[in-house]
């Protein structure tokens, strides 16, 4: 037995078909490079202090803080526990990736205070990925 079927705009059908086809690829290359960011933002913060020392409370800790311009050092994991990220797809088609740090002061780290000199971490990440995700798109996509 057979089943026999026609599509009536084949053209239309195929462009249709490319364009979802392709729209699965960015999405999924969005999140690759969205990731990419958000482990590297994690990363940075993990890596440790390299300014003073001091002992902490509550619980009782000995803390080596960041120094300025430098990633903020871990303390009690709150920062990273509160980094995240989300891929979205648009009504338009287009996709967006985003790394979300949650934590309250996390613009405070990033962009410093009157009296605290930045500790960004967000966008160094980005910067360090920018490369890394071109190439992904050139090589997958735009190839």
């Amino acid at each position: 037995m057979s089943i026999d079927f026609k599509i009536k705009n084949l053209e239309e059908f195929n462009k249709k078909l490319n364009k979802k086809l392709n729209e699965n690829k960015v999405k999924e290359y969005i999140t690759r490079g969205t990731g990419q960011v958000m482990n590297t933002a994690i990363k940075s913060i993990r890596g440790g202090g390299t300014g003073i020392t001091y002992q902490k409370y509550e619980p009782r800790r000995t803390h080596i803080a960041s120094a300025p311009n430098q990633p903020p050092a871990s303390d009690t994991g709150f920062l990273i526990s509160n980094i995240t990220m989300k891929v979205d797809v648009k009504q338009n088609g287009s996709v967006v990736g985003q790394v979300i740090s949650s934590a309250p002061y996390s613009k405070h780290l990033e962009f410093g205070t009157t009296n605290m000199t930045e500790r960004p971490f967000m966008q160094p990440a980005l910067q360090k990925n920018k490369r890394k995700i071109e190439a992904l798109f050139k090589k997958g996509i735009l190839k």
